[in-house]
């Protein structure tokens, strides 16, 4: 006989229809009213996507943070907190400073796909109750890795931003895998202007290698906090 529940109305948002399908039914069992969102509209927005969750009027959202070719799951957790809803992040993302993102804008906790079922139940079990469902200890290291790398981020960008227009051309050509030689022959200048130009780009981003300017390139365009993606 399902048990009863003072948290009864779950909405979950994910792509993978047999994970979906497989929380539904346990969730049902439980006795929770359980409604599914649809993320195969690829015109789906953020905006759109908390619309429509809302719409279903959950006291728990369930949600995975990669939803294919729809919104980033990330973007509604902040508008749905602050509705009154708890989020709950199950997502098969194993990248911590993730975690520690959606943690910031409110999200209850966070659960990798591999949990057993009965942790996501009981995790639930204990939103309904009002307890802590995450240990402090835990968040507060979730949310550092969040911060590290959001200081990485804004670090990176700040050196990019010191390269000319030229530099980061080349730049560019260098991520692309592109050896002095081909680029010199690509622009029509000389294999000495080039090597010349990648010096000032390494000088520019602190950095001693084409390699390490390279990696630093990659993480100057690492996702950027979804606040600024909402629409």
């Amino acid at each position: 006989m399902p048990r009863a529940c003072a948290l009864t109305r779950v909405t979950l948002v994910d792509d993978h229809e047999l994970f979906a399908e497989a929380l539904d039914v346990a969730l049902t069992l439980e006795g929770h009213q359980v409604h599914r969102v649809s993320t195969d509209d690829h015109a789906l927005s953020p905006g759109r996507l908390c619309e429509v969750i809302l719409r279903s009027r959950p006291s728990v959202v369930l949600l995975d943070l990669n939803l294919g070719a729809s919104a980033n799951g990330a973007s509604v957790v902040q508008p749905l907190t602050q509705a009154g809803i708890a989020v709950v992040v199950v997502t098969g993302s194993i990248d911590r400073a993730r975690w520690g993102e959606v943690l910031s804008y409110g999200a209850r906790t966070v659960l990798p796909k591999s949990a057993p079922l009965n942790t996501i139940l009981a995790t639930i079990r204990l939103i309904g109750e009002g307890r802590r469902v995450l240990p402090p200890d835990e968040r507060d290291r979730l949310l550092a890795c969040f911060h590290e790398e959001r200081g990485l981020v804004q670090h990176s960008r700040a050196r990019l931003d010191s390269l000319t227009i030229r530099e980061r051309e080349i730049l560019e050509h260098l991520i692309d895998g592109k050896q002095v030689r081909e680029i010199a022959r690509g622009s029509f200048v000389s294999e000495a202007t080039v090597r010349t130009q990648v010096k000032s780009i390494l000088a520019k981003m602190g950095v001693s290698s084409q390699l390490a300017a390279v990696s630093m390139a990659h993480a100057a365009h690492r996702r950027s906090p979804v606040a600024r993606q909402q629409s």
